[in-house]
């Protein structure tokens, strides 16, 4: 199956994947979906029911306690029901999630919720949108950015990491490693967005769209 109207998103932790993938979906018009969050969200309802996240099988069971869906406007971005959730920025959510994302059967899970969320369209970032989740996606961008860039943007990002941010960082981006590695997809376009503002970004994404899949623009 081809998934015309995917952009897919991908690059670590503070490289501007979230602020980037939102904005692109508003000049677009198609919905945004941050998959970091889905995951979170099963973290978080481990953490509410007592699921170990090393246990592959009690979380996938607690899967049927999630609903995925779009809604809202300006973007259309993706909502999260399920029960005793909580706050999915907590910092035993922010600690287990890597861990929770290892497994391949909740990965497998997942991509094909994902797959259901962007089978109409939609500018859906991560680690492994145009790898994994969406292969045949016309569109795939792979974020970069200076380690000092996104220490500072991950304190801006997550305030509730305090004390050593880089240290914490490291750590994500080890944990992050050894779940999902980071791969340039074939036909993806690298961006590095050190040095750049969020607008500089935004027009050379929109200018690759442009060359890659004019039919997306308005």
């Amino acid at each position: 199956m081809t998934f015309s109207r995917v952009i897919a998103i991908d690059g670590p932790a503070g490289s501007g994947k979230s602020t980037l993938a939102r904005a692109v979906a508003r000049v677009i018009g198609l919905p945004y979906v941050n998959t970091g969050l889905m995951y979170r969200a099963l973290a978080a309802a481990a953490r509410a029911r007592g699921v170990a996240p090393s246990d592959p099988a009690g979380l996938l069971e607690l899967t049927d306690r999630l609903r995925f869906r779009i809604g809202g406007d300006d973007p259309p971005e993706l909502e999260i029901e399920g029960s005793d959730l909580g706050d999915l920025t907590d910092i035993e959510v922010e600690r287990t999630v890597s861990t929770v994302a290892s497994h391949p059967v909740v990965r497998t899970w997942m991509r094909d919720e994902q797959r259901r969320l962007g089978r109409d369209g939609a500018v859906m970032e991560g680690r492994d949108i145009g790898s994994v989740v969406f292969p045949d996606a016309r569109v795939k961008l792979f974020l970069s950015a200076d380690p000092r860039e996104r220490i500072r943007r991950r304190a801006e990002e997550r305030p509730e990491i305090t004390g050593d941010v880089a240290g914490a960082l490291r750590s994500r981006d080890a944990l992050d490693a050894r779940t999902v590695p980071l791969v340039l997809a074939p036909g993806a376009v690298l961006l590095d967005t050190s040095g750049h503002t969020v607008a500089e970004t935004l027009a050379t994404a929109i200018a690759e769209i442009q060359r890659l899949a004019p039919e997306l623009l308005p």
